[in-house]
C-alpha cells in the first residue's frame, strides 16, 4: 500500500510539467492522448531499405510513397458476410487505424457494432489484402476444399460463405478442411469457423508440409481424396504487415526468409500433390521478399515437370492494383553479403543457402515458367498491407506419382495417387539444423500406404460410427486430446425416423450435444479416424433438456443450427410478426398475453417443448424488416422462450430499428450478461438443463454450466468436446 501511494504521488508531482500539453493534445502522452502512451517505435530499418532497393521490387520514382505508405498504420477493413464477391461493396474499408476504432471515444457505439456483429458471424474484420487469395480460389458449392495453413481463420471463414453461395441450400456437396499446425490456434480457427454456423467445416491439427493423405469411400470402394481447391497461405518473415506489426521494423533481418524457404516449399509441394487434376491452388504469403516468393513458386514449377502451371488471373480482379513478379533476383545474407547464383555460395554458406533460392539458369525455362503471372500488391498503391499471391491449376499428376507402386488389389488410379513423393523422402526434414522446424507427424512415406492396405483389410473391425483420436503410437499427437466423434446410428431409439448425419462427443452416459455435418464430411471422419487429429466439427441442431425427458423431449434446438435444421422441419412452427420478435428478443419469459392474438391462436394448442418461430417480412409494408427470421424457443405452461445468443439478439434488434446501449435499458430492452443467469429461475418450467451452454473441458459433457445468460444459446469461444 505504501509503495503504491508514493507511486501515486510522484505522479502527479510530474504531471503539471506536461498537463498543459496533454490537455491540447501536445506532449508525448497528450500526443498520444486516448491513442495510448507508449514510446513511438522508430520506423526505420537501413537493412531493409537496402535489400528491397537493390532487388527493384518498387516502380522507379515510387520509393518514397512506399516508405511513406508504410510507416502510416493500416486502415481498419471489414466484409459483410456474404455469398457475393466483394467487388460488390460487400468489403469496406475506413482510414482510421484499429487502434483508433478502439480508444476513440466517440468511435465506441461504432466499435461496440463492430464486435457484436463479429461475433454474430455478420461481418468479419479483415485485412484488404487478405481477402485476396480465397477470391483467386474460384470456389464453387461442390468443391473440396483444404486450407493448409488456416489459423486464425478469416480466409477459412471466406471459403465458407462461398460454398454457402446458395443459401436454399443447407447441405453443399463440397466442405473445407481447415489445417494448422498449431494446436491452440486450431481453436482460435474452430471460433471463427463457428460463427458462420456451417456443417460443412472440419478442423484438423497437422503439420502441412507432410498433412496425410485422405482417404474416401465411393460406392463401396476406398479411394485417394484429392481437392479442386487448395489455399497455401505459408507461414513467412511478414515483412508486408509492417504497418500493423511494428516489431518487423526493428526484427527484420534476411535471415527469416533464409530460414523459412524450405518449409515453404515443402508446404507447397505437399499441397500440389494432393490438388485434383484441374484443381486450382493459390499460393500466398504477406511477404514481398521473392525468396519466399518467385523463389518457392519457380522451384515448384521446376520440380513438377510441366505439371503445374501458373494461371492467369490478371483479369479475375479488375479493381485490383498489382505489380508482376519478378524473374531475377539475388540472395543476401544477414549480414549483407550478396549471391546471384548457387556456384558462388561458398560451401560453409549451404546449410544457410540453398540452390531452390536461386532463379533458373536456362532463359527458356525461365520464360516458360511465366513467373510475371505471380502478383505483388505494394502498400502505397491501395493503402493496403504488402502481399503476393500466385495461382497454380494442376494439369497433370506430379512426376513422382506417375510411378506405379507395388500394391495388390486396388485400381490404376489409386496406386498412382498413393505413391511416394520427393516431399515424402527428401523434404520430409531440412538438412540444415538452423531451418525453422514445426512440429511435424511421421508415418507419411512408406507406413502411410501400408497403413491405407491395412484399414482396407481391416476397416470392418473398427466400431462402427467412432471416430477417435488417432492412436499415440502412430503418430506424435500435441495439445489436448480430443474426444472421439460418435455417429448416432440409424437405429437409435431417441432419433429412429431421422436421417441425419449426427454426431454427439461422447462414448457414455447421457449424450448432452447432438452436431449435424454434411455427409461428405462423415465420409471423411468415418475413413480417416486413424490418420487425421481433428479438432472440430459439425454445427449444434440440439441441446439436451432434461426436464423435458418426463413428456418425450429430451432435447431441445439450438438456435447456431437453426438455419441448417430448419428446411426439415414440418411442425411446431408458429408464424409470429415483427413487434413479437421485439418482445421475446427483448424479454426474458413473456407470458401468452403479451404477444399478438395470431401467435397465441397457434401456441395454445401446441404441447409444451421446443418451437420454431418464424418471421416472415410482409413485402406491402416497406418500413418493416425484409428479411426473414428463424428463432428457437420453448413453449411453457403460459409463455414462450427464446433461445437467442445475446450477440445475435442485437443484431435482430437493430435490423428492426432498436438502438441498444451496452448493458442498459432503452425502449423498453433488457440485456442481460453471464452474471444475470444468478437472479433466480424464470416463472415457468424452463430450467437450467435447457440454459446449458458450451462446455469448457472435456469433462462438461457430464456436466451442466451455470454461469450461462437466461434465454441466451450460448456462443462460447471453445470448441465443443
Amino acid at each position: 500500500m505504501g509503495r503504491r501511494s508514493r507511486g501515486r504521488r510522484l505522479q502527479q508531482q510530474q504531471r503539471p510539467e506536461d498537463a498543459e500539453d496533454g490537455a491540447e493534445g501536445g506532449g508525448k502522452r497528450g500526443e498520444a492522448g486516448w491513442e495510448g502512451g507508449y514510446p513511438e517505435i522508430v520506423k526505420e530499418n537501413k537493412l531493409f531499405e537496402h535489400y528491397y532497393q537493390e532487388l527493384k521490387i518498387v516502380p522507379e520514382g515510387e520509393w518514397g510513397q512506399f516508405m511513406d505508405a508504410l510507416r502510416e498504420p493500416l486502415p481498419a477493413t471489414l466484409r459483410i458476410t456474404g455469398y457475393k464477391r466483394y467487388p460488390e461493396e460487400l468489403a469496406w474499408h475506413t482510414n482510421l487505424s484499429r487502434k483508433i476504432l478502439r480508444k476513440s471515444p466517440h468511435l465506441e457505439k461504432f466499435h461496440q457494432f463492430l464486435v457484436s456483429e463479429t461475433e454474430s458471424g455478420n461481418i468479419s474484420r479483415q485485412e484488404a489484402v487478405s481477402m485476396i487469395p480465397p477470391l483467386l480460389l474460384n470456389v464453387r458449392p461442390h468443391h473440396k476444399i483444404l486450407d493448409m495453413c488456416a489459423a486464425p481463420g478469416s480466409k477459412t471463414t471466406q471459403l465458407i460463405e462461398m460454398l454457402h453461395a446458395d443459401m436454399n441450400v443447407p447441405f453443399p456437396e463440397g466442405f473445407v478442411i481447415a489445417n494448422d499446425v498449431d494446436n491452440k490456434r486450431c481453436y482460435l480457427l474452430v471460433h471463427q469457423a463457428k460463427r458462420l454456423s456451417s456443417p460443412c467445416i472440419m478442423v484438423v491439427n497437422h503439420d502441412a508440409s507432410s498433412i496425410p493423405r485422405l482417404q474416401i469411400d465411393v460406392d463401396g470402394r476406398k479411394e485417394i481424396l484429392f481437392y479442386d481447391r487448395i489455399l497455401c497461405d505459408v507461414p513467412c518473415s511478414g515483412d508486408g504487415t509492417m504497418r500493423k506489426n511494428i516489431d518487423v521494423w526493428k526484427k527484420w533481418t534476411t535471415l527469416n526468409s533464409l530460414q523459412l524457404h524450405g518449409l515453404q516449399l515443402r508446404i507447397a509441394t505437399r499441397g500440389a500433390e494432393q490438388l485434383a487434376e484441374g484443381g486450382r491452388m493459390v499460393y500466398s504469403t504477406c511477404s514481398l521478399n521473392p525468396i519466399e516468393d518467385e523463389a518457392v513458386i519457380a522451384s515448384l514449377l521446376e520440380k513438377s515437370e510441366g505439371a503445374l502451371e501458373l494461371a492467369d488471373v490478371s483479369n479475375e480482379l479488375p479493381g485490383l492494383k498489382w505489380m508482376p513478379g519478378i524473374t531475377q533476383w539475388k540472395v543476401m545474407t544477414k549480414d549483407g553479403q550478396w549471391f546471384t547464383d548457387w556456384d558462388a555460395v561458398p560451401h560453409s554458406r549451404h546449410t544457410q543457402i540453398r540452390p531452390t533460392m536461386f532463379p533458373p539458369k536456362d532463359p527458356e525455362k525461365l520464360q516458360a515458367m511465366h513467373l510475371e503471372r505471380c502478383l505483388r500488391i505494394l502498400p502505397h498503391h491501395q493503402n493496403t498491407g504488402g502481399f503476393f499471391v500466385a495461382v497454380l491449376v494442376k494439369k497433370s499428376s506430379m512426376p513422382w506419382n506417375k510411378r506405379q507402386p507395388k500394391l495388390q488389389g486396388k485400381s490404376a488410379e489409386t496406386r498412382e495417387s498413393t505413391q511416394l513423393s520427393p516431399a515424402d523422402l527428401t523434404e520430409g526434414k531440412p538438412t540444415d539444423p538452423s531451418k525453422l522446424e514445426s512440429p511435424s507427424f511421421t508415418g507419411t512415406g512408406d507406413t502411410e500406404i501400408a497403413h491405407a492396405t491395412e484399414d482396407l483389410e481391416n476397416n470392418g473391425s473398427k466400431k462402427d460410427g467412432v471416430c477417435g483420436p488417432p492412436p499415440s503410437k502412430k503418430m506424435k499427437l500435441f495439445g489436448f486430446k480430443e474426444d472421439p466423434f460418435v455417429f448416432i446410428p440409424e437405429d437409435d431409439p431417441l432419433f429412429p425416423p431421422i436421417e441425419m448425419n449426427l454426431l454427439t462427443r461422447t462414448t457414455e452416459g447421457k449424450k448432452r450435444q447432438l452436431y449435424m455435418v454434411s455427409k461428405e464430411l462423415r465420409n471423411v471422419l468415418l475413413n480417416n479416424s486413424e490418420k487425421m487429429k481433428v479438432i472440430n466439427t459439425g454445427i449444434k441442431v440440439w441441446c439436451r433438456n432434461n426436464s423435458g425427458e418426463e413428456f418425450d423431449c429430451a432435447f431441445r434446438l439450438a438456435q447456431e443450427g437453426i438455419y441448417t435444421l430448419y428446411p426439415f422441419i414440418n411442425s411446431r412452427i408458429i408464424t409470429v410478426s415483427m413487434e413479437d420478435v421485439k418482445i421475446l428478443l427483448t424479454q426474458e419469459n413473456p407470458f401468452f398475453r403479451k404477444l399478438s392474438s395470431e401467435t397465441y391462436s397457434q401456441a395454445k394448442d401446441l404441447a409444451k417443448g421446443s418451437i420454431v418461430l418464424k418471421y416472415e417480412p410482409d413485402s406491402a409494408n416497406p418500413d418493416a424488416l425484409q428479411c426473414p427470421i428463424v428463432l428457437c424457443g420453448w413453449r411453457g405452461k403460459a409463455s414462450i422462450r427464446t433461445f437467442v445468443p445475446k450477440n445475435e439478439r442485437l443484431h435482430y434488434l437493430r435490423m428492426m430499428g432498436l438502438e441498444v446501449l451496452g448493458e442498459k435499458k432503452k425502449e423498453g430492452v433488457i440485456l442481460t450478461n453471464e452474471s444475470a443467469a444468478s437472479t433466480g429461475q424464470p416463472d415457468n418450467d424452463v430450467t437450467e438443463g435447457q440454459r446449458a451452454g458450451e462446455p469448457n473441458s472435456p469433462d462438461a459433457e457430464e456436466a451442466n454450466s451455470p454461469d450461462v445468460t437466461a434465454g441466451c444459446d450460448p456462443a462460447g469461444v471453445h470448441p465443443p468436446r
